[in-house]
């Protein structure tokens, strides 16, 4: 019995340490070689980001062979999967930033998990639809699109969104443009390309469906407009080298001319893909 007991403790050390092992290499995996840009103004970036609008989810809905199974990578504060929450049984809604997902919205039917695009526990065959919004830039494309292909059903589907460089008033125009190429253009990461390419310039290995032209278009006041300025990760960058935000520096002009409300409008990217 003594033997059978010195045997136990010495399963039950190396399971720790293995254990112990692989929740380093996870750590790791995550934290130090994924980008986080956001986790440090979660609160901000639920409130100022804009959203999605219906006929995204409308023009997503037609295509679904089933409404059982979703998964929103990179869902950050949860902003679409709480828009699947309403016509799927199940959404798994995962990200690398705990901050991102303290902000998300806590119903019965969806479960976030920290985990990365490229590496996740779920079984293969798992979902009728995969989403990812405003996130796709940041992954290794190839280790991304073969988790994709591995927990996509056969007749599921596969949407890309984002958004672009907003539009208002002409001279709201002139003011952003200067601001966004000339003052912190050199501070945005390489990955940004890929949005302002509108994702053109991303591979796609899927069948991909033709989707409709959609903008987001919305009356904004202006502290929702500098709010989501300083959400920008470029800001950040700058903040963080120059000991000041950029922002403060461009807020009486841009108050001049976007005035207390204005119009803001976002090119939204909208892929839908199937497996081929």
């Amino acid at each position: 019995m003594f033997i059978d007991l010195l045997k136990l403790k010495k399963y039950s050390f190396s399971y720790l340490e293995f254990h112990l092992k692989h929740s380093f290499y996870i750590f790791h995996q995550i934290f130090v070689n994924m980008k986080d840009n956001f986790s440090h103004q979660s609160a901000d970036y639920a409130n100022y980001r804009p959203q999605y609008p219906k006929v995204i989810f409308d023009e997503i809905k037609r295509h679904l062979k089933y409404h059982r199974n979703a998964w929103d990578c990179a869902t950050g504060n949860g902003q679409v999967a709480r828009e699947l929450s309403t016509f799927f049984d199940r959404v798994e809604a995962t990200d690398i930033s705990e901050n991102q997902l303290k902000e998300a919205p806590k119903l019965s039917n969806i479960s976030y998990s920290i985990q990365q695009a490229e590496k996740v526990s779920f079984p293969d065959n798992s979902f009728d639809l995969i989403t990812v919004a405003q996130a796709i830039h940041w992954f290794n494309f190839d280790q991304f699109y073969a988790e994709v292909k591995r927990t996509l059903k056969d007749d599921g589907i596969f949407v890309v969104l984002g958004y672009g460089l907003f539009r208002s008033n002409a001279e709201t125009n002139k003011v952003i443009d200067h601001f966004y190429n000339d003052i912190i253009g050199s501070y945005w990461d390489e990955e940004r390309k890929y949005l302002d390419k509108e994702y053109s310039n991303i591979p796609f290995p899927f069948q991909e469906i033709k989707t409709p032209k959609v903008n987001f278009k919305e009356e904004w006041e202006f502290e929702r407009l500098i709010g989501y300025l300083k959400t920008w990760s470029a800001v950040k960058h700058f903040s963080d080298k120059n000991g000041f935000n950029p922002v403060d520096d461009i807020y009486r002009q841009l108050k001049e001319s976007f005035g207390d409300k204005n119009i803001i409008e976002f090119p939204i990217i909208f892929k839908i893909g199937k497996l081929s």
